[in-house]
């Protein structure tokens, strides 16, 4: 290996990928050589994202929309893929829901059961599409974006800690499953991310000042630091990482102040 984390004729799907920890995955795979297919709901915002990544490594980067609700939709997805590429060696599983903010027990069936379809079934249904082209491949890489909320307890965001805690299982079984077949299957659990998608999180001065006081680095992380993890976990260096959840969060799940 010359390069430990060179990319060089692989290619990435990466959903939820047109803002935030999507965007910034899709934008270091394809600067460390990988193509990517750049998908989330609208077509519109994934065009901008392949716009300026095409911008950075021209013929790097597709647009494919699709909704990680719909079957059909990732199916499309995936076919399209194939299309331009001709192969998939990388699954970024980003894409997910967070319908109900606060406590459990007022959850409505529909919204826990969404949740649950949205973050979980898609991943599944990703997978089951995926994983045969790896095989021809002759190996692969598939990361599920997990969360801390996986191995803590919330009274605000519990529904979407639970699905969370079953994609990191998820990962687990996937992992033991496709190992034989050089296909390796992570989850990475980032803590609390500048992002529009946790902003009811770090926007809420009260419970950023709580956050703070409990991280050791003493900040909220950036969506550029969870992409590095994810270029490991793609790349040569991480070819012997499998079944692993990879927690970013300055130092929150293991501070004495952060339980």
């Amino acid at each position: 290996m010359k390069n430990l984390f060179d990319l060089e004729g692989k290619v990435a799907i990466v959903t939820g990928a047109s803002r935030g920890i999507g965007r910034a995955i899709a934008t270091r795979l394809a600067e460390h050589g990988a193509r990517v297919v750049i998908s989330s709901r609208k077509i519109e915002a994934c065009q901008v994202v392949t716009d300026a990544i095409n911008a950075a490594y021209p013929g790097r980067a597709i647009a494919v929309a699709a909704t990680i609700a719909s079957k059909d939709s990732l199916i499309a997805l995936v076919d399209e893929t194939i299309a331009a590429f001709g192969r998939i060696d990388i699954l970024v599983c980003n894409a997910a829901t967070n319908i109900h903010y606060g406590p459990m027990l007022e959850v409505d069936d529909a919204v826990f059961r969404k949740t649950f379809e949205n973050n979980i079934l898609s991943t599944q249904w990703l997978a089951q599409l995926c994983v045969p082209h790896m095989k021809s491949a002759e190996g692969g890489s598939i990361i599920i974006l997990s969360s801390i909320g996986a191995i803590r307890g919330s009274s605000k965001i519990g529904v979407y800690n639970l699905t969370k805690a079953a994609a990191a299982q998820l990962a687990r079984n996937l992992a033991v499953e496709l190992g034989p077949d050089n296909i390796r299957v992570n989850t990475i659990a980032p803590g609390l991310i500048r992002t529009d998608f946790s902003r009811a999180l770090w926007d809420d001065p009260e419970n950023l000042s709580e956050a703070l006081a409990a991280i050791p680095l003493g900040r909220i992380g950036d969506a550029d630091e969870i992409a590095g993890a994810a270029v490991f976990l793609s790349a040569p260096a991480g070819r012997y990482v499998n079944g692993e959840i990879i927690v970013i969060d300055g130092g929150l799940t293991i501070s004495a102040t952060g339980a």
